[in-house]
């Protein structure tokens, strides 16, 4: 086989989510108050979502520079390829790469959409349940067969996180993002009963939970209360 000839699939790439994210599947009395993208007099954009600021909303997305150009700089949209946050781009981008599909992970939510986890339940869930189904019914189900859909994780609620697995199963997605530890993030360890609604779910729909390296914003370690042996 020649290099050229080899069919490549990416289970670790990453999207920067557009600007209309939320614009189609989040409830009308929730829109006000989602997450928008703000465009700064100095040429960055940020996402704002109550009081927090999601700053360097491009940082990294240097795919296509090369490694002498490569910086954590980018802090618009409009320094980066239109391919890390437009699916017809990426889909371009990926033939001219040799790449035959990829499952992308989140950005500015974090990969446990810890930044969605308000007070109020309701309104956290709509954004998680906004976020997974511009991912698989407008991301992925623009290109059939390019993508691996991959959710996210209603974190701060076991039993709604289960919940909000079995009902994207339905939909055909079968990848869950999650932090590798949980704990940092103030959360029960893997290691204790809290998950097991969790571990059902998945186990019952077959469905695969992708644990991204620093997604818990820690080293990786172990929980306090994992087994030695």
């Amino acid at each position: 086989m020649e290099r050229d000839d080899m069919i490549l699939i990416s289970v670790d790439d990453h999207i920067i989510e557009p600007p209309d994210l939320f614009a189609n599947h989040l409830p009308a009395r929730y829109k006000k108050d989602a997450p928008r993208l703000v465009h700064r007099e100095d040429g960055s954009d940020v996402w704002q979502f109550r009081d927090n600021s999601v700053g360097n909303v491009a940082l990294n997305a240097v795919a296509g520079r090369t490694k002498e150009e490569s910086g954590m700089e980018p802090q618009g949209l409009d320094e980066i390829r239109p391919g890390c946050y437009d699916v017809d781009e990426r889909v371009a981008d990926m033939n001219a790469g040799g790449v035959l599909a990829q499952m992308n992970f989140p950005s500015f939510p974090g990969f446990s959409a810890r930044l969605f986890a308000t007070e109020d339940f309701d309104f956290s869930l709509a954004l998680v349940r906004a976020h997974n189904d511009w991912h698989i019914d407008e991301w992925c189900a623009a290109h059939p067969g390019r993508f691996i859909p991959m959710a996210l994780a209603a974190i701060w609620d076991a039993e709604l996180c289960a919940q909000e697995i079995r009902r994207v199963a339905e939909k055909g997605c079968h990848a869950l993002t999650f932090p590798e530890n949980p704990v940092p993030l103030g959360y029960p360890s893997f290691h204790s009963e809290y998950w097991d609604p969790v571990w059902r779910a998945l186990t019952d729909c077959g469905t695969v939970m992708n644990l991204h390296i620093g997604s818990s914003g820690r080293l990786v370690i172990t929980a306090p209360d994992a087994r030695r042996t």
